[in-house]
């Protein structure tokens, strides 16, 4: 069973992306801020991460550069979720390391296929 990070502050979206997924099968983990997704992330090994962008403590931007750095961890694919998408937000977050870029609200069939996409290399049928 694949195990998913969500780094996520809002309760709400935690909630609901975290009953999605499990129900579709992943086994999710959850970090309420950056400092916390980047230590569970160093601490679990989880196969993806849904990285809110906007989160106290260290952002999902500063979060995904040092992931993305740090050895054990830089091949761990994530994904940035945001609510304030404005132009040029997807190139900064793939500048910063994600591998693919969501915005909220989450429509849970697109972000399905991007995360077996980034998990098996295809979408899931």
């Amino acid at each position: 069973m694949p195990r998913i990070l969500l780094v996520e502050d809002n309760e709400m979206n935690r909630d609901m992306l975290s009953r999605r997924l499990q129900r579709k099968g992943y086994e999710v983990i959850m970090a309420l801020d950056g400092q916390e997704g980047i230590n569970m992330a160093c601490s679990e090994s989880p196969d993806l991460i849904l990285m809110d962008l906007s989160l106290p403590v260290i952002d999902g931007w500063e979060a995904t550069r040092r992931l993305k750095a740090a050895p054990e961890t830089c091949s761990i694919p994530v994904i940035a979720l945001t609510a304030h998408a404005v132009s040029g937000d997807r190139e900064k977050a793939l500048d910063a390391g994600c591998d693919d870029y969501d915005i909220k609200p989450v429509e849970i069939t697109r972000l399905l296929s991007k995360i077996e996409v980034l998990l098996n290399g295809k979408p899931s049928a």
